[in-house]
C-alpha cells in the first residue's frame, strides 16, 4: 500500500526536502555559536586555573598586582573598568536619548536619514582612531580647560583632585562616552519607534503637549527597551581596549579622583600578555579576561532581554 509520503508530487517532497536541510543548517549554527560561548569559557577556565587555585575570591578583592612576587589581585582593574564605564554612560545616555527623541518625533523627514547615518557612522570608526583623536586632541582640551575648570567649581566633591595630566579615568570615560552613543542611540530609536501610534494620538486629543506625550506616550512604554539600551551600551563600554589604553595612563590603583590615572581589565590585557613570561603572571591575565568574559555576557544578556521584552510589549499593545 502507498504511504502519504510516496504519493506526493516529486516537486513537494523536494521542498520538503529542502525544508529539512534548511532546519538542520540552522539549528547547527545556533549550536555553533553557542558551542564557542562554551568553548571561550572553558578555555580560560583552564587557563587560569592557577591563580583560581591559589588566590580564589580574593583575587578580585585585593589590590596588589606585583608580577615581581607573583601577587596578583583585580581589584584596580574592576574598579577602572566601572568608573570608566560609569562615566561613559553620564555622558551618554542624555546625548543618546536626546538624539534619539529627535530623530524620532522632531527632525524633519527629509534630514533624517543624515542624522541617522551620521550617528550610526560613530559606531563604524575604529577605536584606534578614536584613541589617536584622544591624545591630540581631547587630552590637551581636558588637561588646559576642563579640569581646571572642574578643580575651581567641583574640587570639594574631592572626584577632581590631583594634577590635571590630561589623561586619566575621566578623559578615558569620555572617549567611551562618544564610542557607546550610537549604540544607546540607535537602539532607543528601534524601541521608541515600535510605541504603537494610537498612543500618541491619545495623549495630544487629550490635551497633552509635546513634551508630555513625549515623555508619558513613548519614553514612558519604551523605557524598558532604552533601559536595555543602556546596559547594552555599557557592555559595549566594558569590554572596550584600545581607545582607552592609549589615554587612561595604565597605572594599577584605586583613586577617587577623576583625574588620576588608572587601568582597566582589557587595557591591562592589551599591555602586558606580551611581557608574562610566568605562568601565573599569564594565569592572572587570563583570568581578568575571563572575568571580562562573564561580565560582558551577563550584560549582553540582560540588555537583550530587556529589548526584547519593550518590543514585544509594543507589539501586542499594537495588535
Amino acid at each position: 500500500m502507498p504511504t502519504r509520503k510516496s504519493m506526493l508530487p516529486p516537486l513537494r517532497r523536494q521542498d520538503l526536502l529542502a525544508d529539512k536541510l534548511f532546519r538542520l543548517l540552522t539549528l547547527v549554527c545556533s549550536l555553533a555559536v553557542i558551542g564557542i560561548v562554551v568553548f571561550l569559557l572553558a578555555q580560560l577556565w583552564l587557563e587560569s586555573s592557577g591563580t583560581i587555585h591559589k588566590f580564589g575570591a580574593k583575587f578580585l578583592s585585593t589590590n596588589d598586582w606585583d608580577p615581581v612576587n607573583d601577587q596578583y589581585g583585580a581589584l584596580p582593574f574592576l574598579y577602572g573598568t566601572l568608573v570608566t564605564s560609569a562615566v561613559a554612560l553620564f555622558i551618554s545616555i542624555p546625548l543618546g536619548l536626546g538624539l534619539a527623541i529627535f530623530i524620532n518625533e522632531m527632525c524633519p523627514l527629509k534630514l533624517r536619514p543624515y542624522v541617522s547615518f551620521l550617528t550610526e557612522l560613530l559606531a563604524a570608526i575604529p577605536s584606534v582612531i578614536y584613541g589617536l583623536w584622544a591624545i591630540f586632541v581631547l587630552v590637551p582640551l581636558m588637561r588646559d580647560y576642563f579640569m581646571p575648570f572642574c578643580q575651581r567649581y567641583f574640587g570639594w566633591t574631592h572626584l577632581f583632585g590631583g594634577a590635571p595630566y590630561g589623561i586619566g579615568l575621566g578623559t578615558a570615560g569620555v572617549v567611551l562616552s562618544i564610542m557607546v552613543l550610537p549604540l544607546i542611540s540607535s537602539v532607543s530609536r528601534d524601541v521608541m519607534a515600535a510605541v504603537p501610534k494610537h498612543q500618541r494620538e491619545a495623549a495630544l486629543a487629550l490635551g497633552a503637549t509635546r513634551w508630555e506625550t513625549i515623555r508619558m506616550a513613548i519614553i514612558g512604554n519604551s523605557k524598558s527597551g532604552i533601559f536595555g539600551a543602556i546596559i547594552l551600551g555599557l557592555g559595549r563600554a566594558l569590554g572596550e581596549t584600545m581607545a582607552v589604553t592609549m589615554v587612561i595612563g595604565n597605572v594599577p590603583q584605586v583613586v577617587k579622583s577623576l583625574l588620576a590615572p588608572g587601568d582597566t581589565l582589557a587595557s591591562v590585557i592589551a599591555n602586558q600578555f606580551s611581557e608574562a613570561t610566568g605562568d601565573l603572571y599569564r594565569s592572572a591575565l587570563i583570568e581578568l579576561g575571563l572575568v571580562l568574559l562573564l561580565m560582558t555576557l551577563v550584560v549582553n544578556a540582560i540588555a537583550r532581554l530587556l529589548v526584547w521584552y519593550s518590543v514585544r510589549t509594543a507589539g501586542g499593545a499594537r495588535a
